[in-house]
């Protein structure tokens, strides 16, 4: 077995790790082609000012940020109703709430340095608890995901016929909201706060090169995502780096790869066709 293997902290972040690898590409997937990106963004900062308040209130930092991050999906569908016309305001409020509630929360504790944890990431102080949540969060978001699967397919491309098969469109998206927060407060142990949207876009991007479908769209997204994890990983437990930025540096070197092979491949099919021509 490698020596990486043989320690307990590292055994439990490769599980919570393979969870999160799956997760957030297959939320991210819909995100992306539904051209939301910057919600990962603004439900990560909502989470942070969850993760804050938790701690002033001996509150375990995860649910706390759920339901910060829950509290805020819910807050942008309203939102949304508000300013039809101008949707991404509902957004950029909420960022600005997010920013404004961690701040204040933070200046009011005593222990900054366990917000950094929160913040990049952490493979040592992931436990039994954290493993626990993230594999039942999981669970509900994978299942939900493919329960729902029809429905966000018809909404991500073409929302006027989904509206028209009689898909409940509202329902449909607050909830997907919902598992967004949840995703990001599942995965902010290991990726940290302010780089797990990176997550939910960058194995998406790199999957969207190689993929000729929507499947293959998700396969590839998902395929990439547990890659850049567990390489991750290893690079943070060999040169003590934190975990999320080697997890998100990895996803972009895969998606560097996966721009150069499709160039390469073009070149090399208009070659072929000029040979032959």
């Amino acid at each position: 077995m490698p020596e990486i293997f043989t320690y307990g902290f590292m055994q439990r972040a490769f599980i919570a790790g393979a969870i999160i690898g799956v997760i957030c590409p297959a939320i991210g997937v819909f995100i992306v082609l539904r051209r939301l990106s910057m919600i990962g963004d603004t439900l990560s900062h909502v989470a942070l000012a969850g993760v804050a308040a938790g701690m002033l209130g001996s509150i375990y930092p995860i649910y706390s940020a759920l339901a910060f991050s829950i509290a805020a999906a819910l807050g942008i569908e309203k939102l949304r109703q508000e300013f039809k016309d101008y949707a991404e305001l509902s957004i950029a409020i909420m960022l600005s709430a997010g920013i404004g509630l961690a701040t204040i929360f933070i200046s009011m504790g005593k222990s900054n340095s366990s917000i950094f944890s929160y913040l990049f990431g952490s493979i040592t102080l992931v436990n039994l608890q954290d493993i626990r949540t993230v594999a039942i969060l999981g669970l509900i978001i994978m299942v939900s995901l493919i329960f729902l699967y029809r429905s966000l397919f018809y909404i991500t491309f073409d929302e006027e016929a989904a509206r028209l098969a009689g898909v409940p469109i509202k329902r449909v998206s607050l909830y997907f909201n919902i598992l967004v927060a949840m995703t990001i407060a599942v995965s902010m142990r290991i990726v940290g706060i302010l780089l797990v949207s990176s997550m939910m876009v960058v194995p998406v991007a790199a999957g969207m090169q190689v993929a000729k479908s929507f499947k293959q769209t998700m396969i590839y997204s998902v395929l990439f995502g547990l890659v850049a994890v567990l390489m991750g990983l290893f690079i943070s437990f060999y040169w003590d780096l934190a975990p999320g930025g080697t997890i998100v540096l990895s996803g972009i070197f895969i998606l560097i790869s996966t721009l150069l092979f499709k160039n390469i491949k073009l070149k090399v099919t208009a070659n072929h066709i000029k040979a032959t021509a």
